[in-house]
């Protein structure tokens, strides 16, 4: 069945706020006996029990939340790392691993009754390279090279819309839009960002979505960002010089980790960096408050704790 593409900007446009799903892949890293695939990640977690029914007790704990609190929920495909390189490393290149994991969830959002018109799923995407790294980006016509086939494969499936997360370079965030808009599905590019309010590349935040908007059709629908502290977004997001009042426009939303750390400090820790789950939500929501910000949600260090309490939070703002 043809899903409808409008279902997302719909909802973005009729909600106050969305809720996010918290981290996915740092929790299964943490539980013994479910090794993370060198390549995919989690991506091949659907085809093997007890995997599958860990990483479905996770995504189930987001929608229990979602449904708890009367809340819209984003969840996400997990296929941060599922490319056709990479897949063909797992040795899974006979498989549909993109369109299978979208289909996992669907079929779990299905489960959910009336719900389910609340729930939207992204086809997650990412950069190729280590994503705190932008040494390591593409240029735009590797990146449109490298990423279309995987773009194709989550349209296919009829993902809700897609996503591009974690990225640290506007040359290849630029190639990644331009993948994603050749697929006809609606789609969101998410950054990660400096307290100065740049990309890790240094582009100011404002002058990268300016160059997306002008040089990619259709234009993503909005911007996020990701894998970043709130209290670094914030910083960001109040910098007058790299963050203007059009970018303030255009960024809808954070998925935050819970460790007030650069880049470089997060890619060479090997801990996970956690919260209290009430500061957390508390400080989260007030993106809403303050901000307007769409689309709040977690990513490393959080688990359905924090989600909870930020679902708290925002549900109490909402009504």
């Amino acid at each position: 069945m043809k899903m409808d593409h409008t279902l997302f900007p719909e909802l973005l446009t009729r909600s106050a706020c969305i809720l996010g799903e918290g981290a996915v892949i740092e929790r299964l890293r943490h539980k013994n006996g479910l090794d993370l695939d060198p390549h995919i990640v989690n991506s091949g977690f659907v085809y093997e029990e007890p995997k599958k029914a860990a990483i479905e007790a996770i995504y189930r704990e987001y929608l229990d939340i979602g449904v708890r609190h009367r809340l819209p929920l984003l969840l996400s495909t997990p296929t941060w790392r599922a490319s056709r390189e990479r897949i063909e490393a797992a040795g899974r290149a006979g498989q549909d691993v993109n369109g299978d994991n979208f289909r996992f969830l669907d079929t779990l959002r299905s489960t959910y009754g009336d719900y389910a018109a609340q729930v939207v799923i992204c086809g997650l995407m990412s950069c190729r390279g280590d994503a705190y790294n932008p040494s390591e980006a593409l240029d735009v016509a590797e990146a449109v090279d490298f990423h279309t086939w995987q773009a194709r494969m989550l349209a296919r499936a009829d993902v809700d819309f897609l996503m591009a997360s974690t990225l640290p370079a506007l040359s290849e965030a630029t190639g990644l839009a331009q993948a994603m808009a050749a697929t006809g599905t609606p789609y969101i590019v998410s950054f990660v960002f400096r307290p100065e309010g740049t990309l890790l590349d240094g582009t100011p935040l404002k002058e990268a979505i300016a160059a997306i908007d002008a040089d990619v059709r259709p234009k993503p629908l909005a911007y996020m960002c990701n894998c970043t502290h709130v209290s670094i977004f914030r910083r960001a997001w109040q910098h007058e010089i790299n963050f203007s009042a059009f970018a303030r426009k255009r960024v809808i939303g954070l998925l935050a980790n819970t460790a007030a750390l650069t880049p470089e400090e997060l890619d060479n820790s090997d801990a996970t960096l956690s919260e209290d789950p009430e500061t957390f939500g508390r400080s989260v929501a007030g993106l809403h408050t303050d901000f307007g910000l769409k689309i709040l949600g977690g990513c490393c260090g959080t688990d359905d704790r924090h989600i909870g309490h930020l679902a708290q939070q925002l549900a109490g703002e909402a009504v």
